[in-house]
């Protein structure tokens, strides 16, 4: 009688025991959630869900992580090297995500997102035909700016999403997309063959590869008459005082260097934070004055990269660049040639006339050639990003190899 009765209190009791330890176990595990640093990737992954049912593609049980949004536009938002306490290479706009909608643009912020061109010219997608080519009048699409993309394919590796689009362009021509996006985190032995380097022990890496395709669903051919767009890759990263973009290009000889890149997109870049030096340019990227620059596919190579000297990171972009194609020119303008375009950006923010300021944040963006399909035809365009950390002398040999310069010259560019 007495066992009948003492055994359900002491069930009782232990169930009790059990729920108060798994309680306290996940308060612990909440209290070092809320402990990761602004940031760090824990700091933004956690900050991120609170709007979005995001996706980690991990590299095994590496520690690299990648943050994808399908509610975002497909945007990779941020990635570490070093799991959730280390640092959070993209560039989040928090203010962003809880203040009003923009009618201009959305700028959420990530470290690599998917627009579509021309921004400007004569088959601009961001202004209505006829529209007087200034900000007041300027909007982004709304497929690559606040809509929701499909997931089609999901792995731990790896994320596939789609867009269908209908879009008019600055000359009046209602064209339908399509557009495909792969995006995959790849392991140290990938990064290590795709860089042609067999990295120091030392070093920490992240990287992802994203395979971006574009078809024409409309019912007619994207030519000169009707304008067509183009894929355009823009990656967002947190400035530092002491860091410098550098863009590798084909050595111009004798030909002036206006022939090789455009200086001038907002304001000439003034020469205290661009200059160049044999088949090499450096372009200051702290955020603190805005100017944004582009090589012309011609003189492009298909890297570009940072180097930020306060937090040890060496960042690596790779992209197409066909230099026999035609690349669309994006500026706020009709008056130039509309296959005039660059394949390669390099953008530091900084105030605008009144003061305000989206970011700070600086980009490096690549281009692809301008769309010239037949229905149901594609174009496909690849951009890859890399971030390593680590023993200084063994980030010198990787920029050494990929840009041609080591981290001293970097460093004493400015």
């Amino acid at each position: 009688m007495i066992k009948d009765f003492l055994y359900p209190i002491l069930f009782v009791t232990m169930m009790i025991a059990s729920c108060n330890d798994a309680t306290k176990k996940q308060q612990n595990e909440n209290r070092n959630e809320d402990a990761y640093k602004e940031g760090s990737f824990g700091y933004d992954l956690n900050f991120l869900r609170q709007y979005d049912s995001i996706v980690v593609l991990q590299a095994g049980n590496e520690n690299s992580k990648v943050i994808v949004s399908p509610k975002y536009q497909a945007k990779v938002f941020t990635s570490t090297a070093e799991g959730n306490k280390g640092f959070s290479f993209g560039w989040v706009n928090y203010k962003a995500f809880s203040g009003p909608a923009d009618e201009h643009m959305n700028a959420y912020g990530g470290e690599n997102r998917l627009w579509l061109g021309p921004e400007g010219g004569k088959f601009s997608l961001y202004f209505k035909p006829g529209a007087e080519m200034v900000f007041d009048n300027w909007r982004t699409p709304a497929p690559i700016d606040s809509e929701a993309w499909k997931v089609t394919n999901k792995t731990n590796d790896a994320i596939s999403l789609q867009k269908e689009m209908k879009l008019t362009n600055y000359k009046g021509t209602e064209m339908q997309l399509l557009v495909d996006r792969t995006i995959k985190i790849l392991d140290k032995q990938q990064i290590q063959n795709n860089v042609g380097l067999t990295l120091d022990t030392s070093i920490k890496v992240v990287g992802y590869e994203t395979a971006n395709v574009l078809t024409n669903k409309s019912s007619f051919e994207w030519t000169q008459t009707t304008g067509m767009p183009c894929m355009w890759i823009l990656d967002m990263f947190k400035p530092a005082p002491a860091t410098v973009i550098v863009v590798p290009f084909k050595n111009a000889g004798t030909e002036p260097f206006n022939k090789v890149a455009t200086t001038n997109y907002f304001g000439e870049i003034s020469a205290d934070r661009i200059r160049h030096t044999n088949g090499v340019l450096y372009f200051k990227a702290d955020g603190k004055s805005r100017g944004k620059l582009g090589i012309a596919p011609g003189k492009a190579k298909p890297m570009a990269g940072s180097y930020d000297v306060q937090n040890n990171v060496l960042t690596i972009t790779m992209f197409d660049v066909d230099p026999t194609a035609k690349y669309l020119n994006q500026e706020w303008n009709t008056s130039k040639p509309p296959f005039s375009g660059d394949a390669v950006n390099a953008y530091n923010d900084g105030p605008l006339a009144d003061g305000t300021q989206m970011g700070p944040f600086y980009e490096i963006e690549s281009v692809s050639p301008a769309a010239f399909l037949k229905p149901d035809g594609s174009l496909s365009h690849k951009h890859a990003v890399y971030h390593f950390t680590g023993n200084e002398q063994g980030l010198n040999l990787i920029a050494r190899k990929l840009f041609g310069v080591g981290l001293e010259e970097i460093k004493k560019a400015f």
